[in-house]
């Protein structure tokens, strides 16, 4: 691939495996949990966090990790007090967290930010620091999902068994959404919140026919998004657009091609 002999590409690329590696892992999660939508939530509250930092002159990054955890934890706060609706709950911190971004971001002192380039990242800019921020991110989550892998898919799948056999679910729902919460902060700035909620979800959706077991859905998604990455970028390359969108499409046409057996 000719792309590949240009040093900003290869850094890009290695940016994407790196997300790659991570978002699916758990976006599986997510989707046993029934909370696929959880990842744009976040990633608006990142972007209030983003803004209000800039006016308060802090790290825009730092800024949006702590709303995004706060915000993780408050909605599995609400979650466990609303068993009902909790797609109404991620709806509601969905709307209000957008909302608060586009007043703190209209604010006169906020005049310079630019909430589009946290949107769609930079992943063509990624430098050295980025690929060991991301490289961390990956390996804590990987980690703690081997540590702990049985509990939480026994959580994910059968919260109120795991609770009777004695697991410790509230600390484990809370440790999944500051997971969640920080996949989407710390890789936002890189590669976007597009491409990470996209990278949560779509791959673990082409993956589910045919899984055999949760250990081969995690494997199918992190090939599947490695895949798209591949794609995505050697079509960014070539046609000089935007690699996140171009990531994020190669997705949904693996999605597509892999469904067309089950729409005939």
């Amino acid at each position: 691939m000719e792309w590949l002999a240009y040093d900003f590409m290869q850094r890009a690329l290695l940016a994407g495996v790196l997300v790659a590696f991570t978002c699916p892992v758990i976006g599986a999660f997510l989707v046993a949990r029934r909370q696929s939508v959880i990842g744009d939530g976040l990633g608006h509250i990142a972007f209030a966090g983003v803004a209000a930092g800039w006016l308060l002159g802090w790290q825009p990054v730092a800024s949006a990790a702590l709303f995004t955890v706060l915000g993780a934890a408050a909605m599995e706060w609400v979650r466990k007090r609303n068993t009902d609706w909790p797609d109404l709950v991620l709806a509601i911190f969905f709307y209000s967290s957008m909302a608060l971004a586009v007043i703190l971001a209209s604010m006169k002192q906020a005049g310079g930010l630019n909430l589009s380039s946290f949107l769609f990242g930079s992943l063509i800019t990624v430098d050295a620091a980025d690929l060991w921020l991301m490289g961390a991110l990956g390996g804590i989550v990987w980690l703690v999902v081997s540590a702990l892998y049985r509990p939480l898919v026994y959580l994910s799948f059968d919260e109120t068994a795991a609770r009777v056999s004695g697991l410790p679910t509230n600390t484990l729902n809370y440790l999944l959404a500051v997971l969640t919460a920080l996949t989407v902060a710390v890789a936002m700035r890189i590669v976007g919140i597009l491409l990470v909620a996209a990278l949560m979800v779509i791959p673990v959706a082409c993956a589910l026919p045919g899984a055999n077991g949760f250990r081969s859905l995690i494997a199918r998604s992190v090939a599947y998004a490695l895949a798209a990455v591949v794609v995505g970028l050697s079509g960014a390359y070539y046609g000089n657009f935007a690699p996140g969108g171009c990531i994020v499409l190669a997705a949904t046409g693996l999605f597509v091609v892999r469904s067309l057996p089950a729409w005939r």
